[in-house]
């Protein structure tokens, strides 16, 4: 009897997760509790609850060749670094070449997952879902949870005595889609990762003045790296990761500072990471 696996999202991790049940001879279904596949890479103008959300300028960070699936390369003509949009677009073709659109119940909200009573000798689940304000309940043998982890934004105020009377605008990057709206605003960014970093950029184009502020300092690298190479591509080869595994410890980390440092002096900046 063939086995039935419940997929919760149809994001990346969704879509992959079907393509590996049916090569495995498994009955794949996948609830997506919104209307389209992508997950956090489906951009969306406005925010919605309990869904992951991007701003609209969003590039992948990792190159084409070290993201797409091991099974299927993305076309030579896309970019080296993909826009959001492209991302999506890729996605959909691999849903197109390996016919898994049927198996996903789009608007499709899981309510619970739960293990039936005789879960000790079957091994199976219940999954109780939800579509047009209709609930159903379903068995299966194994579920795969593949709804990300971007979806809830954390703000911790009690950390910013004072904000209560704060005159200004504030918010989190969850809530960030464009640059609109901040012309010739003085603006602090807080923290220094991927997103802030994008943020500060962008608002740099458009508001007065922009301050970023991190507390631990970081390596600030260039998608592009050696010869016009993608950073990743660099990076990631076997010979530079079994010289980091055979070197000492603080040889790997001189090479490391003096690789990424030289775009710019961290120091100078004042960014070199406490924790190196």
């Amino acid at each position: 009897m063939v086995k039935r696996v419940a997929i919760i999202g149809a994001g990346v991790s969704g879509l992959t997760s079907i393509k590996s049940c049916l090569d495995e001879g498994l009955e794949p279904t996948c609830f997506e509790r919104s209307d389209d596949i992508g997950g956090l890479w489906k951009f969306k103008p406005d925010v919605e609850e309990g869904r992951a959300s991007i701003y609209q300028s969003v590039i992948m960070n990792t190159s084409k060749e070290m993201s797409c699936f091991s099974d299927f390369p993305m076309p030579e003509d896309f970019p080296n670094f993909l826009h959001n949009s492209k991302l999506l677009a890729y996605f959909k073709i691999f849903v197109k070449k390996f016919n898994l659109l049927k198996y996903i119940r789009f608007q499709t909200t899981v309510l619970s997952v739960t293990k039936r009573s005789d879960f000790s000798a079957t091994g199976q689940w219940e999954v109780v879902t939800e579509n047009n304000g209709k609930e159903a309940r379903d068995v299966f043998d194994a579920v795969l949870v593949c709804s990300g982890h971007h979806i809830e934004s954390y703000v911790p105020l009690k950390y910013f005595p004072g904000i209560e009377k704060f005159k200004g605008h504030y918010l989190h990057s969850r809530q960030y889609k464009t640059p609109d709206g901040f012309e010739g605003k003085r603006i602090l960014v807080i923290g220094m990762g991927n997103s802030a970093s994008d943020i500060a950029v962008e608002l740099c184009k458009k508001a007065a003045q922009v301050f970023v502020s991190t507390r631990h300092g970081s390596w600030v690298l260039s998608r592009i790296s050696d010869n016009g190479y993608p950073w990743d591509q660099v990076f990631h080869t076997r010979f530079s990761s079994t010289l980091r595994n055979i070197l000492p410890r603080s040889v790997v980390k001189w090479m490391m500072e003096h690789q990424v440092s030289r775009w710019f002096n961290h120091e100078n900046y004042g960014l070199v990471p406490q924790n190196k």
